[in-house]
């Protein structure tokens, strides 16, 4: 078992948290990460660049002049590609980029990110995150007394909304629930905070008992 130690919000010891090593101490699969990151940029793809056949510009479709007797190339009409404000020739057309990994490799590169944190010595675990108030100013300062500096991701229960409102205003950091924890938003953070019973829901959901 990986044997976390836990911290109250001024980083005073309290306990400490067992955790899985299938979940929190599993070996950290590079080759996982990566193809869950590009599945998940590919996926936020908005895929809606388009452009104009002939058929879809505006304008006239009256022949341009007669077929024969003219000595020029015969045309149909000024939608064509070769004029100025016809259509394109194969344009680009809207398309869909997403696709989904299988869940093995899903829940494997999760593993590794959330091992790759405990590994590192950037995960904190906190007993609870309860905040007085929701303020952002306040929130900082927890921050730095957990010597959680530069990019953080904060994760706690949906219903924390005094948490949720706090960061939602900072720049470099972000709160997430722990169904919502995903590959990207761990590797482009340098520490992760979790509270206690986020971090074994996270156990939980890796582990696939939920």
């Amino acid at each position: 078992m990986a044997k976390l130690d836990i911290y109250n919000l001024k980083r005073e010891k309290v306990g400490e948290l067992d955790l899985s090593d299938d979940v929190f101490g599993t070996e950290v699969k590079e080759h996982l990460l990566h193809e869950v990151v590009v599945a998940q940029l590919a996926s936020a793809r908005a895929g809606t660049r388009a452009g104009k056949e002939r058929s879809a510009v505006r304008g006239s479709g009256k022949k341009l002049f007669k077929q024969k007797g003219t000595g020029r190339a015969r045309h149909g009409d000024r939608k064509a590609p070769i004029f100025v404000g016809g259509g394109r020739a194969h344009p680009p057309k809207p398309q869909d980029w997403s696709y989904r990994p299988p869940r093995r490799v899903r829940i494997g590169a999760l593993k590794s990110a959330l091992s790759l944190f405990v590994k590192e010595g950037r995960m904190v675990v906190v007993d609870n995150i309860e905040l007085g108030e929701a303020k952002t100013k306040a929130f900082a300062g927890v921050l730095s007394a957990l010597k959680a500096p530069g990019k953080t991701l904060v994760v706690d229960a949906k219903a924390n909304d005094k948490l949720r409102l706090s960061v939602r205003n900072m720049k470099t950091n972000q709160f997430l629930p722990p169904e919502g924890v995903n590959v990207y938003d761990l590797l482009r953070h340098d520490h992760l905070v979790v509270s206690k019973d986020a971090a074994k829901a996270l156990e939980a959901r890796c582990l696939g008992s939920k």
